[in-house]
């Protein structure tokens, strides 16, 4: 009985040892998903009172639980049926499908956000004008404007968890079910935890960065607090960079490891001195060409639309 136990025991270590490295692995690959994750919650809670900071991130977190757990069995019923399909000779791929739509999505959101900020920034300037003036409205209903952030918020963290369980799931695809359902589980609370931990951070900033330069506070305190409202809007335009610098190195990654052709393209431009620039930013290329091709089909497609809607009206 004793015997049984620890061999029971020592199973469960090795599995949990397993699923650590392996959520390590996995965390790495969802990085890029993280950083425009943090950027995008950060810049829900634009326009929200400040003492209703911290409910509407807390809302938007619970909606997000509840996203993953509506992701993760989806996404373990589909391995399982890849698994169930290869087991009785049908060798129907449906994991690396979702991998390569997940990339060329990431792809293509990283080059719409360059192509709304370089391009419509005067429409992105009205529309901030527009919000500061109707929350400085008084007769504006605040949580009917609350409800309406926290429903976006949760609509976008759908997006981009259904982005990170895809990568992830990526990663231990050939792995035992309880394999994948640990690592699944263990990233799903991890970013859950992690972004919305460091979004209710980083949206309070600026209230730290006012207390401690309030009037009558010592000379250290005022200039802390001076230098952390300098660095807030800095830390926000950051994490958007990086956000989106990672979903092309990301996205293209997953792309170049599914296309062979592209495959032995990044084989040999990793020969080349060093190796882990180039193959970066070959797959940084790629995922830019990838997001720019989709952005101009899709206009193409809506312009098209226009046209043949406008002679009916």
């Amino acid at each position: 009985m004793a015997s049984s136990f620890f061999a029971l025991f020592d199973d469960i270590a090795t599995l949990l040892d397993d699923i650590s490295v392996m959520t390590k692995v996995a965390t790495q690959k969802t990085a890029g998903v993280l950083g425009d994750d943090l950027a995008l919650n950060a810049q829900q809670v634009t326009g929200i009172q400040a003492d209703r900071e911290l409910p509407v991130v807390w809302a938007v977190a619970k909606g997000s639980l509840v996203n993953k757990a509506i992701l993760v069995p989806a996404a373990l019923a589909i391995a399982a049926l890849e698994t169930w399909l290869k087991g009785r000779g049908i060798g129907i791929p449906l994991i690396m499908p979702l991998l390569m739509i997940g990339g060329a999505f990431l792809c293509f959101e990283g080059v719409e956000k360059l192509v709304h900020k370089f391009l419509h920034r005067k429409e992105a300037e009205e529309h901030d004008k527009m919000l500061a003036q109707a929350v400085a409205d008084p007769s504006m209903d605040m949580l009917a404007f609350e409800r309406d952030k926290i429903k976006g918020a949760v609509r976008t963290d759908f997006i981009l968890s259904a982005e990170i369980i895809v990568i992830s799931l990526g990663t231990v695809a050939t792995q035992s079910f309880a394999k994948q359902f640990g690592v699944l589980v263990a990233i799903a609370l991890i970013m859950t935890v992690g972004v919305y931990g460091l979004v209710g951070g980083i949206v309070k900033l600026d209230d730290l960065g006012l207390r401690l330069a309030r009037p009558g506070a010592s000379r250290l305190s005022t200039m802390s607090g001076r230098a952390i409202l300098a660095f807030a809007p800095k830390l926000m335009r950051f994490l958007s960079v990086a956000g989106t610098a990672a979903m092309f190195l990301v996205g293209g990654g997953i792309l170049v490891h599914g296309i062979p052709l592209l495959h032995h393209w990044a084989e040999a431009a990793h020969a080349l001195p060093p190796s882990w620039l180039w193959e970066n930013l070959f797959n940084a290329a790629t995922g830019i060409v990838t997001g720019a091709l989709l952005v101009a089909a899709l206009a193409g497609v809506t312009k098209l639309r226009d046209q043949q809607r406008s002679p009916a009206a």
